[in-house]
């Protein structure tokens, strides 16, 4: 993937990066919310989901910008604990994916909700093992759950999105139970908020972000780092 760029090469980069798929296009506003959800709790707690959709810079800078959003935490996920290293998971040979950790207060925002922000703003849910310049299975799309409910609410809303045919394209998004969930290297975490003008970070996820706050304007939080929340 093009990540480790000089700043002289910023503006070739980004022409490149957008001319291989990595636009806000990516993006797809007027997703309706899930049919099938939980209601709001009625008290405090800490839910955890894990999902995957392309490079974990991108996902993670979406979901820890969402009001109800605790933690985030970029990471591997479908792998074994031995091979969950950055420099493994790119020979695509692990099994992992670049997955996104989320812990949330189920008194302050849905799963459903969560899945709505995800088919929507943070990824393509059409395209198979890839996101936009990034392909290899590591990227693909996927919803790791944890309980019945989340296996239940995810499938139905992959099916009521499909059945209105919102995409242009079937959804490839894989549901399937987490195994394990291991974090990745210190510099992956936050790595677009520290990382503001990496030409891949202006092209492929500041669209995100800029797309979560113009369609889910309630939720937005302007994260600035873990001691802001």
């Amino acid at each position: 993937m093009i990540r480790s760029l000089s700043a002289r090469w910023a503006f070739s980069m980004a022409v490149l990066l957008a001319l291989a798929g990595c636009t806000p296009a990516q993006t797809r506003l007027g997703v309706p919310a899930p049919q099938q959800d939980v209601p709001l709790a009625a008290a405090p707690g800490k839910v955890e989901a894990v999902f995957a959709g392309g490079c974990f810079w991108g996902i993670q800078s979406v979901f820890e910008r969402v009001k109800g959003v605790t933690a985030t935490t970029a990471g591997y996920s479908g792998g074994s604990a031995d091979t969950a290293t950055y420099q493994q998971v790119g020979t695509e040979m692990t099994g992992h994916a670049e997955s996104v950790k989320v812990i949330y207060d189920p008194s302050k925002i849905t799963y459903g909700k969560l899945l709505q922000i995800f088919f929507s703003v943070a990824h393509d849910p059409t395209q198979l093992n890839r996101q936009g310049p990034d392909v290899g299975s590591s990227y693909r799309s996927v919803i790791f759950y944890l309980s019945d409910e989340q296996k239940k609410i995810s499938t139905a809303y992959i099916a009521q999105l499909d059945a209105a045919h919102i995409f242009p394209k079937s959804i490839v998004t894989q549901v399937t139970p987490l195994k394990g969930f291991y974090d990745a290297e210190s510099y992956h975490q936050d790595y677009a908020l520290h990382n503001p003008d990496n030409p891949y970070i202006l092209v492929c996820d500041r669209p995100k972000i800029d797309a979560l706050k113009k369609e889910f304007p309630d939720l937005f939080f302007d994260y600035k780092g873990k001691s802001s929340r």
